[in-house]
């Protein structure tokens, strides 16, 4: 049975109208946060992270493919569903944010040929790499190790209860998204998000949240996109 309000087409656009200054009035404060967000100090990066890619050892500043920006995607691990399907959101761009200085890359865990396979299997352009010691996953809030876990993991800026008496309980990887610029040869970290701050990017559910019922989350199963029945 349908329990929605029905209404005529006059009260719909009256309502739609309203609706639409509140969307403007969000956009408006989406482009002063855009403003702020790249208005945030860029902090050096010191470490020399040591990552793998398909062809061998590599380094963060490696990452860049001659480019000045980087964005990296935390992936949690291979055959993640919800990781997945952000990355499926993000790949068509690929090509475009190369052509306008920015590399997207996806950073993860896993064995770099684990790796390699699952991204060839998806059929994403997106680069992906390991950082099989996890350091800087570590470094940058998305990997915990039993002992951060053990005294209270920061994740999202928010510093969360020891995981207590068992650790090991705590998920050990989670998503996150960092940004780092190279300026003058140094490389810079220059943003971080997490969580539902990622959202606006996830173009599936932005498509969902402007579908008449919604993201529907009680009822949402993420899948990887080769596994959906044909339903």
């Amino acid at each position: 049975m349908n329990r929605h309000k029905i209404g005529t087409r006059d009260e719909w656009r009256a309502a739609r109208i309203k609706l639409l200054e509140a969307e403007k009035e969000l956009t408006r404060r989406s482009d002063e946060l855009t403003r702020q967000r790249q208005e945030l100090p860029w902090v050096p990066v010191e470490k020399e992270y040591r990552l793998e890619g398909p062809d061998g050892p590599v380094s963060l500043r490696d990452l860049f493919e001659g480019r000045s920006q980087l964005i990296v995607y935390h992936f949690m691990s291979t055959g993640c569903p919800s990781c997945s399907s952000f990355i499926d959101s993000l790949d068509g761009t690929a090509t475009h944010l190369r052509n306008h200085d920015v590399v997207l890359a996806c950073v993860l865990r896993n064995p770099i040929d684990e790796v390699t396979a699952f991204r060839k299997r998806m059929g994403w352009q997106v680069p992906f790499y390991s950082s099989p010691d996890g350091e800087f996953k570590v470094d940058f809030g998305t990997s915990f190790t039993d002992e951060l876990a053990a005294e209270g993991p920061e994740y999202n800026y928010y510093r969360l209860p020891p995981i207590l008496p068992d650790p090991s309980i705590f998920p050990r990887d989670m998503p996150g998204l960092t940004s780092f610029v190279l300026e003058d040869d140094v490389v810079y970290h220059t943003y971080s998000s997490y969580s539902r701050g990622n959202d606006v990017l996830w173009s599936m559910f932005q498509v969902l949240d402007r579908a008449p019922k919604g993201r529907r989350d009680h009822a949402l199963k993420l899948r990887l996109h080769d596994e959906y029945g044909e339903g």
